[in-house]
C-alpha cells in the first residue's frame, strides 16, 4: 500500500501541480497508469496488487489512477504517462452501446464509467501503448463503437467455463499475440460473463475460446497495445512466463516509444 501511495504522489507532482520541467531521459523506466475500481458504499478506490506487481516486475513504474471527475487530470495523465493498463471489473452500462440490460448485468459505478470512458477515448486517440484486461478490453471495444454479448451462458452456452477458471484459447498465427506467447494456443485464467460482440472501429479479433468467444483484440489503426479477455496478472504464481510475456510486451512498447 505504501508504494501505491508514493506513486500516486509522484504522479500528482508531475501532472497536477505544474511540474512540467521534470526531466525524463529515454533510459527512465516507463510510467504505467493503472485504472481503479470504485466502491460507492465505502467511497473507496482500489486496485488488485497483482497488476502493480506485474508492471513493477517487468520494468515499469506503476501509477495508480483514481477515478475522479476532472477532465484536466485525465488530460495530464494521457500526456504524462508512457503506458496504460485498463483493469477488470463488473459490467459496462448497456445503454452505452444501445441495449437494454440483461437480468445478469451488474453495472460498474457511474463515477468509474465516466472516468474510464473519457480516459480510454483520449488515450486511444494518442495511439500510445495500452493493455486492456477483461473489462478493459470490453470498455475499449464499446468506446470504439462496438457492442457486447451481455451474458455468455444464456446467449452462447456453458460448454466453456469463463468464470474464475482456466480454459484453452486459439490464437491467430500472424498476430502480435502469437509472437508474444510463441504459440498459437494457450491456457488462460478468465473471470467474466460477458464478451465482445460487434467490433469497434480500429480493432480486430486475434484469439478465441472453443465456444467462439473473442479472447483478444489487436489494433488496426497503427495504435500500440493489446486487449485481452483473460487475467495474465492472476497467473503469476502458476504461469509466471505468461504473466511476464504479456506485461513485458507493454513495457517494451513503452520503452521503444520513449526512444522514438
Amino acid at each position: 500500500m505504501k508504494n501505491i501511495v508514493v506513486n500516486c504522489l509522484l504522479l500528482l507532482c508531475i501532472t497536477l501541480s505544474g511540474c512540467q520541467n521534470v526531466h525524463r531521459s529515454s533510459s527512465d523506466k516507463p510510467l504505467i497508469g493503472i485504472t481503479t475500481a470504485y466502491n460507492p458504499e465505502s467511497n473507496s478506490l482500489s486496485v488488485p496488487a497483482a497488476y502493480v506487481d506485474a508492471i513493477s516486475n517487468n520494468g515499469g513504474i506503476p501509477i495508480v489512477l483514481p477515478a475522479i471527475e476532472s477532465r484536466e487530470a485525465v488530460q495530464r495523465y494521457v500526456k504524462t504517462l508512457d503506458g496504460l493498463v485498463l483493469i477488470g471489473g463488473r459490467d459496462i452500462p448497456p445503454d452505452l452501446y444501445g441495449q437494454v440490460p440483461h437480468e445478469t448485468v451488474a453495472i460498474i459505478p457511474a463515477r468509474r464509467v465516466a472516468f474510464d470512458r473519457d480516459l480510454i477515448a483520449q488515450w486511444m486517440a494518442t495511439k500510445k501503448p495500452v493493455l486492456g484486461v477483461c473489462l478493459g478490453m470490453q470498455f475499449a471495444n464499446v468506446v470504439s463503437g462496438g457492442t457486447m454479448i451481455q451474458d455468455i451462458p444464456s446467449h452462447i452456452g456453458t460448454d466453456v467455463a469463463h468464470r474464475k477458471t482456466y480454459h484453452a484459447i486459439t490464437i491467430e498465427p500472424n498476430s502480435h499475440l502469437a509472437g508474444i506467447l510463441g504459440s498459437e494456443t494457450a491456457m488462460v485464467y478468465s473471470s467474466h460473463h460477458q464478451a465482445v460482440d460487434k467490433l469497434g472501429l480500429g480493432l480486430k479479433p486475434v484469439a478465441w475460446a472453443n465456444d467462439g468467444v473473442v479472447e483478444a483484440l489487436e489494433r488496426t489503426d497503427n495504435g500500440l497495445g493489446l486487449f485481452i479477455q483473460w487475467h495474465p496478472e492472476m497467473m503469476a504464481s502458476r504461469h509466471p512466463n505468461h504473466t511476464n510475456a504479456m506485461y513485458g510486451y507493454l513495457i517494451q512498447l513503452c520503452m521503444q516509444s520513449q526512444k522514438r
